[in-house]
């Protein structure tokens, strides 16, 4: 979220093995941090390499030669069904270092952080399921919003993450990382989870899939409907109203094969926002009170997509495309009284648009110098025809247009990377890609900011494998990448309401990333990386949507560690902890017109452990903490969030092969933390005085209690 008038923007059954975990998150936790990201290697270059990948089985597919970066990896569609997590975009917290929190109803798109960046709602880290980008640029609320709430996680197959700008495939708000998100094609047997919980909480779920054709590759169909209903502990309920489906037509194999996606989803909820620090430390405000009742949100989204892929010996074809009809309002109020104390300080941020996007990805598999080698070059492109408005409201009655635009927005990108395998020890990725933006802008309130804006940057890569020898290798990987901006902080030339001249801010922000790293698997069964890496970015630039401006921080730089481990302990027990610290900056001491250098909201530590064991005959179980330090809320540093850990717990029981029954606990310890805080001026009623730099809270649960009951048909 872009605050207006702030600052920068397994288990119970086995208590001596949760201790283990609680000692050894206690012991690392200080001292620790990790990242995410993604990146499919491209398709043939696994197949032309000559190296033998090591497979361990479990929740990851991160052997030795499966990867060209010490943290990218995969994660399998297995490990989302072993853990229990509080809301769909928890599923990404299953990348290594990727924190996924909420700051208002849980409609609205997460927060994300991730190595020392405060992602907003997606700025530098872009998602896709199942090859459609889930980023929106010139949203209503923030810029590269989102919402990844309707995706289903009984339907995922594999998560594909990156971390950094090293890949060529991946483009606008890519920088900190990226996650594609891939479904399955079929349902061994159709599936029927049916959920209660605590705070009023109800989920039911049916998938299944049905064959099409007595061929061996012939079409399937697969179904999914979920619909689910959630109040929360708030005072003012949620009231959150969930319906999502999914019609998935697909046929062949993983050599030659199709799909075609239908997606409706649906959502509406009431909003407790963050409210003031100070209210509920004296009493005046219970932990779970909002400020406003009348703040929340609907939204709603229909996507068409489908692909193509086909491979052989000579190379290979990727070809996908979607169209995509998206809406959303939201009802917000973070300074309650400051700017109007007559109506008080609530807006209304309404997103209407109609999305078409396609990429090809085609290789070719040859020889270069007598070496084995890959050249993959791709195109791609994505066009936005946008209504984005901003209004002032009283309890969500709008009553003043701020601002009201028509917005043009085409992305377009091409690539070209090479791999090759120069001996059985060392192999390379070179790549270059070249990005341009076109922007057009048609203001219904201030016809003076009418105009169009383009924009382009070449993004050169490279990555260089070394080993392995004794299960063991080598990264380097260096790259340029980018986020796009708001297109109204773009082409804008005047303030509406003065009239006077404002500063311009670029279309496209570079950043320039590199890292070392290892991985191993020298102890048998244990997966283990390590990554040290730093991160530039040209500007701290965001558009603040819920003030309608844009807000030109000052260059940063972001270096870190992580260290991730995934271990088999035997065929029943596997032990995951990853650990990352950053160290976050400004580029120089006191930009943006602000004493000191600390970049708000920067979260320098982060540690996850988690133990699951199944297989136990009819049960299985999971435990898992998740660390989250403390982190500046001002750039003088003065003012910070405390740190927090929170752990979830899961057990289930399979009563017969049809039938099973599992039990979530989270935040099992019931502590009390702070999904996330921000430093804000703020004026709580008419007559009460302004608070500057004041700190926003908005409270993590408390724990929860919920049982699903699984039926297999």
């Amino acid at each position: 979220m872009n605050v207006r008038h702030r600052h920068p923007s397994r288990t119970p059954m086995f208590p001596r093995a949760l201790a283990c975990a609680a000692l050894f998150i206690a012991a690392h936790a200080h001292a620790s941090t990790n990242d995410i990201a993604s990146t499919d290697a491209p398709a043939s270059a696994a197949s032309a390499s000559t190296l033998a990948a090591v497979q361990v089985d479990g929740h990851y597919n991160n052997g030795v030669g499966t990867s060209n970066a010490a943290s990218q990896g995969v994660i399998m569609g297995t490990l989302l069904q072993d853990i229990p997590i509080l809301r769909p975009g928890e599923v990404l917290e299953a990348i290594p270092g990727l924190v996924v929190t909420q700051h208002s109803g849980e409609g609205k798109a997460n927060q994300y952080f991730l190595r020392g960046y405060n992602l907003d709602h997606g700025t530098d880290f872009t998602s896709s399921v199942d090859g459609v980008q889930v980023n929106m640029p010139t949203n209503g609320h923030g810029q590269g919003y989102s919402d990844i709430n309707f995706l289903i996680p009984e339907l995922v197959d594999h998560i594909d993450y990156r971390k950094g700008p090293y890949f060529a495939q991946t483009g606008d708000f890519s920088s900190a990382g990226s996650a594609d998100v891939q479904y399955r094609d079929a349902f061994s047997a159709p599936l029927l989870n049916l959920t209660i919980g605590s705070d009023g909480y109800k989920r039911g779920l049916f998938a299944g899939s049905l064959p099409l054709s007595h061929a061996e590759k012939g079409p399937v169909l697969l179904m999914a409907f979920e619909a689910m209903k959630e109040d929360g502990p708030w005072q003012h309920p949620d009231d959150m109203h969930k319906l999502n489906g999914l019609l998935r037509l697909s046929g062949g194999d993983a050599q030659r094969g199709w799909s075609v996606d239908a997606l409706a989803y649906a959502a509406h909820w009431n909003s407790t926002d963050q409210v003031p620090l100070s209210l509920i430390q004296s009493g005046a405000l219970c932990r779970f009170c909002a400020l406003d009742p009348t703040d929340g949100g609907r939204t709603a989204r229909e996507i068409l997509s489908g692909e193509f892929h086909h491979s052989d010996d000579s190379g290979y074809l990727r070809a996908s495309a979607f169209a995509e009809h998206y809406r959303l309002q939201l009802w917000s109020d973070f300074t309650y009284f400051e700017d109007d104390p007559v109506h008080g300080d609530q807006f209304n941020q309404r997103d209407a648009r109609n999305i078409f996007g396609s990429k090809v990805a085609k290789g070719w598999t040859h020889t270069l110098f007598g070496k084995d080698s890959v050249t993959e070059v791709g195109a791609q492109i994505r066009h936005d025809q946008i209504h984005v408005s901003l209004l002032d409201s009283q309890a969500r009655v709008a009553f003043h247009t701020v601002s009201s635009d028509l917005v043009s927005e085409t992305e377009a990108g091409v690539y070209i990377e090479n791999t090759t395998i120069w001996s059985s020890w060392f192999r390379s990725l070179v790549g270059v890609r070249g990005d341009a933006i076109d922007l057009g802008l048609r203001s219904n309130v201030y016809a003076p900011n009418n105009g169009s804006v383009s924009d382009n940057r070449v993004s050169p890569k490279l990555s260089m494998i070394f080993g392995p020898w004794d299960s063991t290798e080598f990264f380097f990987n260096i790259g340029n990448g980018f986020h796009s901006n708001d297109a109204r902080g773009v082409v804008n030339q005047f303030d509406a309401v003065t009239g006077q001249p404002i500063t311009r801010a670029p279309a496209l922000v570079g950043s320039f990333g590199k890292e070392i790293g290892v991985r191993t698997e020298i102890v048998p069964g244990l997966q283990s990386s390590l990554a040290l890496w730093r991160l530039d970015s040209s500007s701290e630039l965001v558009y603040g949507a819920d003030a309608g401006g844009t807000e030109i921080n000052g260059a940063s730089k972001r270096y870190g560690v992580e260290w991730n481990n995934h271990m088999i302990i035997n065929e029943w027990l596997l032990f995951d902890a990853d650990l990352a610290w950053t160290h976050a900056r400004y580029a120089h001491e006191n930009e943006n017109d602000a004493i000191g250098d600390r970049i708000p909201n920067a979260v320098g530590k982060v540690a996850s452990v988690g133990l699951t064991a199944h297989h136990m005959g009819p049960w299985s179980a999971d435990v898992k903490m998740l660390y989250i330090g403390g982190y500046p809320l001002s750039q003088d540093g003065n003012l910070r969030a405390p740190s927090s850990i929170v752990t979830n717990l899961r057990v289930q029981r399979e009563i017969n092969p049809h039938l099973s029954l599992s039990l979530d606990v989270l935040n099992a310890f019931d502590r009390k933390y702070f999904d996330i805080a921000y430093e804000q001026d703020y004026q709580v009623s008419p007559t009460s005085p302004l608070v500057p730099d004041g700190i926003t809270v908005h409270p993590g649960e408390p724990r929860e209690v919920r049982l699903t009951v699984s039926l297999k048909m």
